[in-house]
């Protein structure tokens, strides 16, 4: 196989800036993940004779209201930050794909129940459900991830049973059900397989909102509380504090902010290289495919020869 074509074979590979946004997300994930090995402090080591110094060679983001290692507490509150993201992403995407799958598939009145059910939720703003929902809970870290994915996972519902109704009408579909295959061996092994895409595109498009949305939630007082690191409540803890030890409130600021613009740039690149529809993989497929004047050209010599 000739290069241009392998090229065509191949989907689109995310531009520099997404592969960018990919490799400070993996830089975030590993900093959280190893935040033991790498924080020069405890986590929870108050320290009133050194409160509020500024960044130094001994306290790379300076330290906080009651002596406390910043930069230490950026890295947990990364562990804390993304922990919420991957459990609300985990919760919505399975009860809002599971659902989609079975309304998609199996259409007439079962579909528009569950297209109700999800109509009902989507009808409020997520953030205010989410606010409300944080507001009767005891807040917590697990307060966070509920109020959330209660909010999230009509989208996915949604998403999800769009792709599975035009992937059920499909030939080797029909072909499975001439068989006798059970429907539910189907949507595992056919249906689902072939709806992921645009699901996991959606996820990773959502990763960068749960983050600033439980920052929101904790920021408020609704969510993570002392002594739990979290980048939202360190945000808030240091907020009377900007304009005389700003490094306290923008440290934090500026993880929340990067990690949620980083994963953002990485969907659009991940929706850029699998959706065949975006305009990023059109003009790629418009690169790779001869011109009007190359395919003269080709035909005619071939009819020559």
């Amino acid at each position: 196989m000739k290069a241009p074509e392998l090229r065509r074979t191949l989907p689109r590979m995310p531009d520099r800036f997404a592969a960018a946004g990919a490799v400070l997300i993996v830089l975030v994930v590993l900093a959280s993940l190893f935040a033991p090995w790498l924080a020069p402090y405890p986590v929870d080591d108050p320290k009133p004779l050194e409160a509020l110094l500024p960044p130094s060679a001994e306290h790379w983001f300076g330290t906080d209201q009651v002596g406390r290692d910043v930069f230490t507490r950026v890295l947990y509150g990364g562990r804390t930050s993304l922990g919420i993201a991957v459990a609300v992403l985990a919760a919505s995407a399975l009860v809002g794909v599971t659902l989609g799958m079975i309304a998609g598939y199996a259409g007439g009145w079962l579909r528009d129940v569950i297209m109700r059910v999800t109509d009902v939720f989507l009808a409020f703003p997520a953030l205010l459900l989410s606010l409300a929902l944080a507001v009767v809970l005891q807040p917590s870290v697990t307060t966070v991830i509920v109020a959330i994915a209660v909010t999230w996972w009509p989208w996915y519902a949604r998403l999800a049973a769009s792709v599975a109704a035009s992937v059920a009408n499909r030939p080797y579909v029909d072909a499975a059900r001439c068989l006798g295959v059970p429907a539910p061996l189907i949507v595992l092994r056919h249906v689902l397989p072939n709806s992921l895409t645009p699901v996991l595109v959606q996820v990773s498009l959502d990763a960068g909102g749960v983050i600033l949305t439980a920052a929101a939630l904790s920021y408020l007082g609704l969510g993570a509380h002392e002594p739990t690191a979290e980048w939202g409540l360190m945000v808030e803890q240091g907020q009377t504090l900007f304009t005389t030890n700003w490094w306290v409130v923008t440290f934090p600021g500026l993880a929340i902010v990067l990690t949620a613009f980083a994963f953002n740039v990485m969907g659009e690149g991940l929706r850029n290289a699998l959706d065949p529809r975006s305009e990023g993989a059109r003009g790629e497929r418009a690169r790779n495919e001869p011109t009007s004047r190359e395919a003269v050209a080709t035909i005619n010599t071939r009819v020559v020869r």
